[in-house]
């Protein structure tokens, strides 16, 4: 299947939709050091189309790890389940912060998955999340 191309329209909506945050680690794109890009939910490759609902708002880090995975293993289960999917799923039901705000809490098989496949607490992003504490924004509303 040829490859094509996502309109600006259609990628201006899939950010507006995620309030131009990375629907994943919730990096907040005007803030980021790193591009943001257009992830493909279920991938091309898995025969994913590039429907605005299979679309999702992701930084550059979470959408190269994320890859063409659509499952992983569950560490604490050792189940293989279905990776995040921020057009089915709800961030708030899978994940929440810690005390602090510097780390991303799996709170079932699918959040704990894809905290481990997309290193979602990561250092980087672990100190990128401290400086906006810093300067009252972080985490983003």
């Amino acid at each position: 299947m040829a490859k094509l191309s996502i309109s600006q329209g259609t990628r201006e909506a899939v950010a507006q939709r995620a309030n131009y945050c990375c629907e994943y680690c919730k990096s907040q794109d005007k803030y980021a050091p790193n591009s943001f890009t257009i992830d493909h939910i279920l991938p091309e490759s898995l025969s994913g189309s590039s429907d605005i609902d299979n679309l999702a708002y992701a930084c550059f880090l979470c959408n190269r790890l994320k890859s063409n995975k659509v499952k992983a293993l569950d560490q604490s289960t050792h189940l293989w389940v279905t990776v995040f999917n921020p057009r089915i799923n709800h961030w708030e039901e899978h994940f929440s912060w810690n005390e602090d705000a510097t780390l991303i809490i799996g709170l079932t098989s699918i959040g704990r998955c894809t905290v481990n496949e997309l290193q979602l607490n990561r250092q980087k992003l672990i100190e990128y999340r401290r400086n906006l504490i810093v300067f009252g924004v972080h985490p983003p509303a």
